[in-house]
Formats: structure tokens, C-alpha cells, sequence
């Protein structure tokens, strides 16, 4: 048997959900040692991917879990990994699909499927912001004098996210009191978010609508007037717009936000997500 076929039959089989029995065929890749048969030999090995890869999802979706159950969230990973088994070299991706899958699953989450859907995308949002590109960044110090040809981006790490309920707010106590018991509920309310990193942490920052819009018109990137042009067209603006304006910059700017325009991002680090 060739290599690459060897592997690939292992790697269906190490992936083969945990409530399916093995491939009859492990024999003819796998031999047997002295106390175990090939198959108990490969059963080991599968047994430790797949605790790690679910591991790996408790650790990225404490939110989710929070409002679902633990023994629902279990349940909900098992089934999310067979239908949509890790591609990736980095654990970092394995919840890349995971938001799609429940979309398209709903029985899988229970009744709160709204706010988990909401926590699914805060936190996806999360993993991004921890290691997506930084570009070159664009200071208070170089907006100090007007000027109308610069031309301003958002860090692509930055993630907006309009959401139904106040999932933020539910995933810090989720990560600061962890482990939890029971279900968490959650009352609907809508919030605009801001995920981002500083230092190698990742934060929520709340906005106002306004706000909102304009960051949203601003990852397009363009000059400053284009910008608020783009977003006066998509959504009401604060009746004073020119403090506003000049507050939000000021506050981007100090937070690290503006950049010059990215060409290319970097792939995805092998990093775990952490912070906030």
C-alpha cells in the first residue's frame, strides 16, 4: 500500500464518529502487537482525536455552551465534527462551518436558537480578531491636521457584528465563572459590536448605530468624506454628526482601528484564540 493511501484510509478512520465501529479493513494497514488487536490499536488513537477536537470546541464556544447545556453542546459538537470533519492543518478552523451547520440543524440547538446563533458568530468573530492581519496603523498624531486625500481603512482584525441580543456581555461571565452548570438565558436586546485585539488580547467594544455604520462603510475603505457619504446612504445618522464624527475618529484612532488600506492578509496562525 502506498503512503498516501495509507494515510488516507487512517485519517477516515481516526474521523469515523465515535458511535460507528471502525473500518474492517484496519488489518491491512495496522498490525496487531502482543496485548492488542489492530483494530483495539487504531480505537486508542481515535478515541484522543476525537476528545481533542472536542476539546477544542469546549475551549472556543464557552458562550454557546452557556446557553445550550453541556450535555446539548456535546451533542451538538459530536454531530457538528461528523458532518463537517476538521480540513485544516490548525485547530483554529475546526469552527469555521460551525455557524452554517446550526443554520441548517436547528433541532441540534433547542429551543434558543437565535441567541446561539448570535454567541456562535461573537465568537467565531473572536478566534479571527486574535490572529487576523494588522495593517500599518494610521494614529491621532496623523489625523492632526485635515487632510482630504488620506485615505483610511479598518484593521482587518477588527469584526462588527449586529446582533439580536447582548451575547457579549453573556460571553465574558461565561469565560470568568467557567465551569457552569445548567442553562443560561438571555433577554433579547439588540447591540452593534466591535470584536478586537489589543496586546494579544481580544475585547468587545459596544457602538452606537451610527458608529456602526460608518465602520461598516469604512472596511471598504476610501477617504474620510466617502466614507460618511456611503454610510448616510444605509443608516440614520446622530443629529450631530460632526462631533460624533470627530469623537469616533479620535476614539479609533487611539484604539489602533484606522489603517492604511491591506492588500493581502496573512493565513490563519496555528495560535489558540484567547483574551475576552
Amino acid at each position: 500500500m502506498k503512503l498516501a493511501e495509507l494515510q488516507r484510509r487512517m485519517a477516515e478512520d481516526l474521523l469515523r464518529p465515535l458511535d460507528r465501529p471502525l473500518s474492517k479493513g484496519v488489518a491491512e494497514y495496522l498490525k496487531p502487537n502482543d496485548r492488542l488487536t489492530s483494530v483495539e490499536r487504531l480505537e486508542i488513537y481515535r478515541r484522543s482525536v476525537w476528545y481533542r477536537l472536542l476539546d477544542s470546541l469546549h475551549e472556543d464556544f464557552p458562550g454557546l455552551r452557556d446557553i445550550v447545556g453541556d450535555r446539548k453542546f456535546t451533542a451538538l459538537s459530536e454531530a457538528y465534527l461528523s458532518a463537517c470533519p476538521s480540513t485544516s492543518y490548525t485547530m483554529r478552523n475546526l469552527g469555521s462551518k460551525l455557524e452554517g451547520w446550526m443554520r441548517e440543524n436547528p433541532a441540534r440547538v433547542g429551543r434558543r436558537v437565535e441567541p446561539a446563533l448570535d454567541m456562535v458568530r461573537l465568537e467565531w468573530a473572536h478566534i479571527e480578531a486574535f490572529d487576523e492581519a494588522e495593517g500599518k496603523v494610521i494614529g491621532p498624531e496623523d489625523l492632526a491636521e485635515y487632510n482630504p486625500e488620506l485615505v483610511l481603512a479598518l484593521q482587518p482584525y477588527v469584526r462588527l457584528l449586529d446582533l439580536r441580543y447582548p451575547v457579549d456581555e453573556l460571553r465574558i461571565q461565561a469565560k470568568a465563572t467557567s465551569p457552569r452548570t445548567g442553562v443560561t438565558r438571555v433577554r433579547k436586546q439588540a447591540v452593534f459590536v466591535a470584536v478586537h485585539r489589543s496586546e494579544g488580547d481580544v475585547y468587545y467594544r459596544r457602538l452606537e448605530p451610527g458608529e456602526f455604520a460608518v465602520l461598516r462603510s469604512l472596511q471598504r475603505g476610501g477617504t474620510l468624506e466617502k466614507v460618511v457619504t456611503r454610510a448616510l446612504r444605509s443608516a440614520p445618522m446622530p443629529e450631530e454628526l460632526q462631533n460624533s464624527l470627530r469623537s469616533w475618529v479620535a476614539a479609533w484612532a487611539q484604539l489602533g482601528w484606522l489603517c492604511h488600506p491591506v492588500r493581502t492578509t496573512t493565513p490563519p496562525s496555528s495560535a489558540r484564540s484567547r483574551g475576552r
